[in-house]
């Protein structure tokens, strides 16, 4: 069990899944990530389907009831998970924002090698 009481967080990466190791990578930190969306908006649909089940809410227009559904939870779910994994969210950016300045830096030092090999011929 991790320092901080929390199974499944490490203490240096709170939010993040932590890999095999203990110490959460980029892919599992965005695929964790990813996957809580995911259940995020399958949950917020499946509130909504039930309540236009019930007639909380509209069905929709005509045979338009999935798709106004879709759409309903994708504008509900989007916010919700802003507020709500922050956390996962933040943790996923901390394990990319290297790999990225990176390969960022490696691409713009070949670019300014390849403009002076230009102006020198």
């Amino acid at each position: 069990m991790p320092a901080d009481g929390i199974e499944g967080e490490s203490a240096d990466e709170p939010g993040a899944a932590p890999a095999a190791g203990g110490k959460p990578t980029a892919a599992r930190a965005t695929l964790y990530y990813t996957l809580l969306r995911l259940a995020l908006f399958v949950g917020t649909f499946a509130l909504l389907a039930a309540l236009a089940w019930v007639g909380v809410i509209p069905e929709g227009i005509g045979k338009s009831n999935p798709l106004w559904l879709f759409a309903l939870a994708i504008l509900i779910s989007a916010p919700l998970s802003l507020v709500l994994l922050r956390k996962q969210r933040d943790a996923m950016s901390e394990q990319i924002v290297p790999k990225v300045e990176r390969a960022s830096s490696s691409f713009k030092g070949r670019l300014a090698e390849n403009r002076s090999r230009e102006d020198g011929a």
